[in-house]
């Protein structure tokens, strides 16, 4: 059948496979030539789309075990985060660290690392793993922590579902005392000044901003930062302290939009409303609006029309940051073809997996309606990254090329040996790993 990534760009016909229960997955993965998993299918380009046969790991949907006093869970691969806050938010737990949506599965969390607005604290979801099981080529079973299969382990968490598949994952919860994030918002008129508000708001534990790629000359950069905590129970008041607000979904984009209607004309209105109805302040805000806002949006990648999008993350190197992500914005901003969706975030030094895509710097997150001149533009962006040392983060990668992966990530060549070691090279295989040669 013909399946895509949460970008509808690239489509690809592939064998779909849905496994039942762990046995059968483990069956079909010793039947199989060479065959990928695919979670809920949110990663943005071709990473979980089979060069051969797709595994979906929908029938992986059990949580396991809990306990309450250590906030130690284990769930299977196919359990989505969604499930996990539903259960355990009203209990008075949070995960450690979350992506932009919640409509992942935790086994595509492990595969990706995924990394939230706290990362400059407590690091990606990699770092908190305590033990997952993998299932190999042969269809058997390995437990893989820090200290047990450990460089297998390593090779896993950020490998993009390329070492096995995932069977179940072991984390701890956070302990929160309600639904609700207390956010302070800052409005930064310039790229030095969201810089330099995110330094001075390291300490707080989320935070992340919104920025006009639009904007030109001395505004450039211009931006929206939120930085937020888990609200005390005084503090949410009379507010159902377990009651997010706006765990439901509200709108929806029933059909893909014409490619005309996200134009500069449409993106710049859009951003200068944004940036005026923000102003500086503290809120009590819900806890889903903060961290899964385009959650609240059903199928919001229909914006882009029948061709898609392409989604590029970079980071760059603290010291290096301010001038390229300058440049980033000057080329984008100067171009026909603006992002509808720019996100700056801070990262901290990461090395949980071989192929973390996190280092000691800035995130810019950008979205582009799919066409030949973005993908021009986007080659220009990949060039700039690379000339600052960066990399671009391989969950949102559609169409980065071999030498711009081998350029950004210092130990691809350990994680090609292990796969060729373990037999994993020929039976895991991806669209994306053959186009990286992963």
């Amino acid at each position: 059948m013909l399946i895509s990534g949460w970008g509808n760009y690239v489509r690809a016909d592939t064998r779909l496979i849905t496994a039942r229960d762990p046995d059968d997955l483990a069956c079909r993965i010793r039947k199989e030539h060479a065959i990928i998993a695919r979670g809920a299918g949110r990663a943005y380009g071709d990473a979980a789309i089979g060069y051969d046969a797709t595994l979906s790991t929908a029938g992986l949907d059990r949580m396991i075990a809990f306990d309450a006093e250590t906030a130690r869970l284990t769930v299977e691969a196919g359990v989505t985060l969604a499930e996990i806050l539903d259960a355990f938010v009203p209990r008075g737990f949070f995960p450690p660290t979350v992506p932009g949506t919640r409509y992942v599965t935790v086994g595509g969390m492990v595969a990706a690392n995924v990394h939230g607005k706290n990362h400059h604290k407590t690091g990606g979801f990699g770092n908190h793993i305590e033990r997952l099981t993998l299932i190999g080529t042969d269809g058997s079973q390995r437990v893989c922590s820090p200290v047990e299969n450990a460089e297998l382990f390593r090779a896993t968490i950020g490998g993009m579902g390329l070492t096995g598949v995932i069977r179940d994952v072991t984390f701890r919860l956070l302990p929160i005392e309600g639904a609700f994030i207390r956010n302070e918002t800052f409005v930064a008129t310039k790229i030095d000044a969201v810089i330099r508000t995110f330094e001075e708001s390291k300490d707080w534990t989320y935070t992340v901003a919104w920025i006009d790629c639009l904007a030109r000359g001395a505004s450039i950069g211009r931006s929206i930062l939120f930085r937020g905590e888990h609200a005390r129970r005084d503090e949410i008041g009379d507010q159902d302290a377990q009651h997010s607000g706006s765990a439901r979904r509200q709108l929806a984009v029933p059909f893909y939009l014409p490619s005309f209607v996200l134009n500069r004309a449409s993106i710049g209105a859009f951003n200068s409303l944004y940036f005026s109805r923000h102003r500086c302040g503290t809120r009590i805000v819900p806890l889903f609006a903060y961290f899964f806002p385009l959650d609240a949006i059903n199928h919001w990648n229909r914006l882009y029309g029948r061709r898609g999008f392409v989604q590029h993350q970079c980071v760059i190197p603290k010291p290096r940051s301010r001038a390229a992500l300058g440049e980033i914005l000057e080329a984008v901003s100067s171009r026909g073809n603006p992002s509808f969706l720019a996100v700056l975030k801070l990262l901290g030094a990461d090395d949980a997996g071989m192929l973390s895509f996190p280092l000691e710097g800035y995130t810019l997150t950008l979205d582009f309606a799919a066409s030949q001149e973005t993908f021009r533009l986007l080659d220009e962006l990949d060039r700039i990254v690379l000339a600052n040392d960066g990399r671009i983060y391989l969950a949102k990668d559609a169409r980065q090329n071999r030498a711009t992966m081998e350029a950004g990530y210092p130990r691809l060549g350990a994680f090609r040996y292990l796969r060729q070691s373990c037999g994993a090279a020929a039976k895991f295989r991806s669209l994306q790993s053959e186009r990286l040669a992963l």
